[in-house]
C-alpha cells in the first residue's frame, strides 16, 4: 500500500538587485543549501503555506505572484510534493530565522544553481529560474509605468489648482478700464475737433470771400471767370488751417452770414 505523499510549498524568491538575486537557505542539521520551503499545516492551503514558510526561513516579508510549478521527489521512503510560487522579498528582514535554518544567502541565478546541494532542486531552478526573472522584469516595467502615469496625473492636478482664474470681458475687442491710461478722456476732449453738421471750413471761406469780391450776392458758379477762380483759390487755402479752439465761433459767424 502506497504511503500518502508529503505536501509542502515554497518559493522561488527574488530580491530587487542588479542583477536580481535568488534566495537559498542553509539547513542547520544537514548543512545543505536548499530552496526555501516547508510542510503544510493542517487546513492550510499550499499558497498560504508557501508564504509562511518563506517568511520563517528567510526572515523577509514577501509578495506572492504566479505559480511556477511542482517538484516531486522521494524523501525518507515517501514522495514529497512541493508547490512553488514566484515571490518578491522586501528590502530588509522583518524577523529572525527559524531554528532549523542556519543562514540565508542571495545569489544570481548561476551562483544559486552552483550553491544548491540537491540535484533535483538544481534541475528545477534551472528550468523555472529564467521564467521567474522574465516575469519579474515584466512586472517591474508595469510598476514603473503605473508610477509615471500617477506622477503625471498629480502634476496635472497641481497645475490645475495653481492656474489663476482669468475674467473674460463681454466684448473682447473693447478695452477694459484698466487698459485706458489715466487722463486719456481729457486728452481726447482737448485734441479731437468738434464735428458740426455744417459746410467744411474751406467751402464756407470760399462762399464768404466770393461775396466780398463781387460786392454783392455770390454769383452763379457757371458765370465765374477764370480770374475770379484764381483770386478765390489762395483765399480758400488761407482759410483751411483754422485754429481748433475758434472753430465753433467761426462756424457760427459763417452760418449767420449765410442766413
Amino acid at each position: 500500500m502506497a504511503r500518502t505523499p508529503v505536501l509542502a510549498a515554497g518559493g522561488i524568491v527574488l530580491r530587487r538587485d542588479a542583477p536580481q538575486r535568488f534566495a537559498v537557505v542553509r539547513l542547520r542539521k544537514r548543512n545543505e543549501w536548499v530552496l526555501p520551503k516547508g510542510k503544510l499545516d493542517d487546513g492550510e492551503t499550499p499558497r498560504a503555506a508557501a508564504e509562511r514558510e518563506v517568511l520563517e526561513e528567510t526572515g523577509h516579508d514577501v509578495e506572492v505572484h504566479e505559480f511556477l510549478g511542482t517538484l516531486v521527489y522521494d524523501s525518507g521512503g515517501r514522495s514529497k510534493v512541493v508547490h512553488y510560487w514566484r515571490m518578491d522579498a522586501g528590502g530588509k528582514p522583518v524577523r529572525a530565522l527559524m531554528s532549523d535554518i542556519r543562514e540565508v544567502d542571495w545569489l544570481p541565478l548561476d551562483e544559486a544553481l552552483d550553491r544548491l546541494s540537491r540535484a533535483y532542486e538544481r534541475a528545477f531552478l534551472e528550468n523555472v529560474g529564467p521564467i521567474a526573472l522574465q516575469a519579474a522584469a515584466n512586472a517591474e516595467r508595469e510598476r514603473r509605468a503605473r508610477l509615471r502615469v500617477t506622477a503625471a496625473e498629480r502634476r496635472r492636478a497641481r497645475l490645475a489648482e495653481e492656474e489663476p482664474l482669468i475674467d473674460t470681458p463681454a466684448n473682447p475687442e473693447a478695452p477694459t478700464a484698466a487698459e485706458i491710461p489715466a487722463g486719456a478722456e481729457a486728452s481726447v476732449d482737448a485734441e479731437t475737433p468738434v464735428v458740426v453738421d455744417a459746410p467744411a471750413p474751406a467751402e464756407v471761406g470760399v462762399m464768404a470771400e466770393t461775396t466780398d469780391i463781387a460786392g454783392g450776392p455770390a454769383a452763379d458758379a457757371s458765370e465765374e471767370s477764370p480770374s475770379s477762380a484764381r483770386e478765390i483759390e489762395p483765399v480758400a487755402t488761407a482759410v483751411q488751417p483754422i485754429p481748433r479752439k475758434n472753430l465753433i465761433e467761426r462756424v457760427r459767424d459763417w452760418l449767420g452770414r449765410a442766413a
